[in-house]
């Protein structure tokens, strides 16, 4: 009989083949992760990963890396931010065990698809994309529980408005068909009463948010974030 220690190392081993052939057949119109290398590095020397804390771990691409005060943002809880801004999903997976590296946290929260559909990828590709990061996260960290934090609706990108909704819907069926996995939906609440992206929330670019939208993202994420 195989040892828990022998089991738990196989299945990260296969978990990271199934990362790398992944990776492999990335679409051509994915970014060339490795330009993320500096951003990796410099998370890799981080030690804010406190063990013994139930820490909720945030990663993912600039709406979650520009909130640099998140943790101002839930006082009572002990939160980190792991993003890298402009990051795809394809990002992530590249790098997802060194993003995650030896934190043991106790929920992970992921925002990712936003950069994605802009860049041309397809709703479906993004989808698989993630499953991979959920299945990888699954081997290294079982039972932790992951979010995944809806794409949100911007001025700038409304146009891809049919393609977003998409993408969300698919994280919401994928998350209530996989063991410890949630999804959040911040679109909705961005909407104002006519059902179109509020202005107001947006800096000058009209795609990243100011503090009133994260305010929002706030009020959605409070009752995911674990003590």
């Amino acid at each position: 009989m195989e040892k828990a220690g022998v089991v738990y190392t196989k299945g990260i081993l296969m978990a990271g083949i199934a990362v790398v052939m992944a990776v492999l057949t990335l679409p051509a119109y994915a970014q060339d992760p490795t330009k993320w290398e500096g951003d990796i590095k410099t998370i890799e020397q981080r030690n804010d990963c406190v063990a013994g804390k139930n820490v909720n771990f945030f990663t993912g691409s600039s709406s979650i890396a520009k909130w640099t005060d998140v943790s101002t943002y839930f006082p009572e809880y002990t939160v980190v931010n792991y993003a890298f801004g402009g990051s795809q999903f394809s990002d992530l997976l590249y790098y997802i065990d060194r993003v995650v590296g030896s934190c043991k946290p106790a929920k992970i929260f992921i925002y990712e698809g936003d950069n994605d559909l802009s860049a041309g990828e397809t709703p479906e590709n993004i989808l698989a994309e993630a499953r991979l990061v959920r299945d990888f996260l699954a081997k290294k960290l079982p039972k932790t529980p992951v979010v995944f934090i809806s794409a949100k609706p911007s001025p700038s990108r409304w146009k891809l408005k049919e393609s977003y909704l998409k993408l969300n819907d698919g994280l919401k069926k994928l998350s209530k068909k996989t063991k410890y996995t949630e999804f959040v939906d911040v679109w909705t609440p961005m909407l104002d009463k006519d059902g179109q992206v509020m202005k107001n929330i947006f800096l000058e670019d009209n795609l990243h948010m100011n503090a009133e939208g994260y305010t929002i993202w706030q009020g959605v994420l409070k009752p995911y974030l674990v003590r």
